[in-house]
């Protein structure tokens, strides 16, 4: 004989209390198809995606990312125009007195230790590499301060060499995708590298950076702005009224300036303004 369901009392008069439904895993497969096509609407909403450092060549690159930990890529670029003025090439910051380099630098803070890194890559590289930014992760991760994040973001925008680049946005939006539980940085990287063909992996980087800066916020998410909601499990985690939602958008997307003072050509935004003008979002 089958139990009945239980009854329990509301306003109304008594319903039965129903199990909830249990939502079906999702399989593997089912998985990568999501991830692949968020991926390609990433690059319909974001095809101006772009590493936000400023940067002429891979010196330029590597020390700008450096001085990027813990700080906002609109300051590091607020800041690296003085500092490459003054020391343009390894062997110049190499030999640069720790105390102007510190001062120079400030404005990113933890600005001693940084700077101890700048000048300890600085000195290898004209020491190890004849004065030029290697273009392996091999090497790179031998120099002071520079990790396979680092690396990564080097090789990928400086050598073309495909990569993937695990930062707090990143880790946070392939979580909250559920392309993945870890989170270590380079379990991360290795899960994510295996979702998705080699020559995605670079500017997957940037457009979910992108997204994560713009509409997929850490604290409150623009739930209902989201142009890719109806592929996101975590649809509701924040704003879902749309009039509300666009008010939380952030840069081109809020227009607002971007964090480039130098932005890539076909950027719909505003350049950043200078160190000492109006701030942009973080």
């Amino acid at each position: 004989m089958k139990a009945s369901a239980k009854s329990v009392a509301t306003p109304q008069g008594k319903v039965s209390a129903k199990k909830p439904k249990t939502a079906t895993p999702e399989s593997r497969l089912a998985m990568v198809r999501r991830a692949r096509r968020i991926n390609r609407e990433l690059a319909e909403i974001y095809p101006y995606a772009h590493p936000e450092l400023d940067f002429r060549n891979p010196f330029e690159l590597l020390v700008a990312t450096v001085l990027s930990a813990q700080t906002t890529d609109l300051r590091v670029n607020q800041t690296t125009p003085a500092l490459f003025a003054a020391y343009p090439t390894p062997e110049d910051m190499a030999a640069a007195d720790p105390e102007d380099l510190e001062e120079l630098i400030r404005p990113t803070g933890f600005f001693r230790a940084k700077s101890r890194s700048l000048l300890g890559l600085s000195q290898a590289l004209r020491d190890n590499f004849g004065g030029e930014v290697p273009g392996r992760i091999e090497d790179l991760v031998t120099l002071p301060g520079v990790g396979r994040k680092t690396a990564n973001v080097v090789l990928g925008n400086a050598f073309g060499v495909p990569g993937i680049t695990v930062d707090t946005h990143f880790g946070r939006l392939v979580r909250r995708w559920k392309w993945t539980e870890q989170e270590d940085p380079e379990k991360v990287e290795a899960e994510i590298c295996a979702i998705f063909p080699k020559s995605e992996w670079t500017m997957l980087s940037h457009r979910v950076v992108f997204h994560g800066r713009r509409i997929c916020h850490a604290r409150k998410p623009a739930c209902g702005a989201c142009p890719i909601a109806p592929l996101c499990p975590a649809y509701g985690e924040g704003e879902i009224d749309p009039e509300k939602a666009k008010k939380l958008l952030k840069y081109e997307k809020g227009g607002q300036p971007g964090q480039r003072l130098s932005p890539p050509p076909g950027y719909p935004g505003l350049p950043a303004p200078p160190l000492g003008g109006a701030p942009a979002p973080s």
